[in-house]
């Protein structure tokens, strides 16, 4: 896999899903809101970086989200 080398990491999707799941491990369905909130305490995110950092994390099968609107770990 490739890294991106010409950015901060702290802003790569790879970094951002990270946070992501980190916050997931906490509890492992949540709102897709509320898991907004509680990523944005930790790390200043962008609701964009975080939409295209959540459909990242749903690519490679790590979560997934209901039509309800609620965030799943899937590992």
């Amino acid at each position: 896999m490739l890294l991106p080398d010409n950015i901060h990491p702290e802003l790569s999707i790879y970094y951002n899903g990270s946070v992501i799941l980190t916050e997931l491990e906490k509890e492992p369905e949540q709102k897709l809101l509320e898991l907004y909130h509680n990523v944005k305490k930790s790390n200043d995110m962008s609701f964009s970086v975080f939409v295209l950092s959540l459909d990242w994390l749903y690519l490679i099968q790590s979560a997934q989200i209901s039509e309800k609107g609620v965030v799943k770990k899937c590992l």
